[in-house]
């Protein structure tokens, strides 16, 4: 599986030769290994991509974001399923127990608040209000903390009359990030012959992500975090390029210190293997390091 993060921002071209992908744009021609390529970014409705790129990129398990005219991710590439993927595993997956799925609910949480809160007093925030919610959690979340935690955090992170629908600047670069991270979960569950339609706890019915999006929630905090710490007042292709590189920021993960990227992997696998019963234990540690803005690899 490749590693790079590719960003098209401009007018270009996007072709295969060679085992590479080629990017032509004005300022000239920029050739990537396909096999070096986990995410190819499509930010630009000024892009035109062959199918013989998306065909090879599906090949290597790499995903293709597309954003719309106001930069916004809008849709990604779904490939169809690897050749590790047989009736066993669906079956497992359709016969995953209540118990597994409560109990991973319950510790991804834990998790997601307790960074929700580590998020907040780094930032000098007084966090009693949501560590006295992350008390009354129960087992599967069944009075839904979560929810209750998220509208005070963020009233605490940003403004008490913020929310999550406005069009804010604030909510295009969380959404964005979101977004990224979404697509780097959902590319591990189907590398690991699963399908991202079921889920543990989000069932949308128009949601084909739902399993990517019940995995993601520990690492939000870090797309919040960053967001908060960055004074812009619009969604420019800087903040674009922060946010794709975060893939890229040290972190703990089970104490092992790695990068989210990797962090990612290693915890999507982890949560596959307890829910099929491979294993009878399941530990989700993630703690955060300094998040700061990197250069970008691959930036076109």
């Amino acid at each position: 599986m490749g590693w790079r993060t590719v960003v098209v921002t401009q007018h270009a071209k996007i072709s295969y030769s060679g085992h590479c992908v080629v990017v032509q744009t004005q300022d000239g021609i920029n050739q990537i290994p396909v096999s070096d390529i986990q995410l190819l970014m499509i930010s630009t409705t000024r892009a035109v991509i062959t199918s013989a790129v998306i065909s090879e990129l599906a090949k290597h398990q790499s995903k293709v974001i597309f954003t719309d005219t106001s930069g916004e991710p809008v849709t990604e590439t779904v490939d169809y399923y690897p050749n590790n993927r047989d009736p066993q595993l669906l079956d497992q997956q359709m016969n995953w127990t209540e118990k597994r799925k409560s109990t991973l609910w319950t510790k991804i949480i834990i998790q997601k608040i307790t960074n929700q809160i580590f998020v907040a007093e780094s930032l000098g925030i007084d966090t009693q209000e949501l560590k006295n919610e992350l008390a009354k959690l129960e087992i599967n979340d069944a009075t839904n903390r979560e929810a209750v935690v998220a509208r005070k955090y963020f009233s605490l992170l940003f403004e008490a009359e913020f929310t999550r629908r406005d069009f804010s600047p604030e909510n295009a670069t969380l959404n964005y990030g979101y977004a990224i991270i979404l697509s780097a979960v959902n590319r591990e569950i189907v590398s690991n012959g699963y399908l991202t339609q079921l889920g543990i706890h989000h069932h949308g019915q128009e949601n084909n992500f739902n399993l990517g999006s019940d995995l993601m929630e520990p690492f939000r905090p870090i797309i919040d975090w960053w967001v908060k710490q960055k004074n812009f007042n619009d969604f420019t292709p800087d903040i674009k390029f922060g946010l794709i590189d975060l893939l890229n920021v040290e972190l703990q993960y089970n104490n092992q210190k790695t990068i989210l990227r990797n962090a990612i992997t290693k915890h999507v696998t982890n949560c596959l293997n307890y829910l099929s019963g491979e294993t009878d234990k399941i530990k989700i540690e993630v703690k955060l390091s300094e998040v700061s803005n990197h250069a970008i690899n691959g930036d076109v």
